[in-house]
């Protein structure tokens, strides 16, 4: 899905650049990641909820009750 129609930028490239060791921290960070910078700034939002959704699951990985039972 096409996050940013100003720069082109896809959900999928917006989770590659959340992937790196030095994982950006706000939507201006993943921009630079990406080698731009915002335009319009209507995807700000959505890339926060991507960035969120991104965290929720990482921590949910590491959760302790999610772990199989050895």
């Amino acid at each position: 899905m096409i996050v940013c129609s100003c720069n082109v930028l896809s959900d999928h490239d917006v989770r590659a650049a959340l992937d790196h060791a030095t994982a950006p921290r706000n939507a201006g960070q993943v921009y630079g990641c990406l080698g731009c910078s915002p335009q319009c700034g209507r995807c700000a939002r959505t890339i926060r909820r991507i960035m969120d959704e991104a965290t929720a699951a990482a921590a949910c990985v590491r959760c302790p009750a999610t772990a199989t039972a050895e």
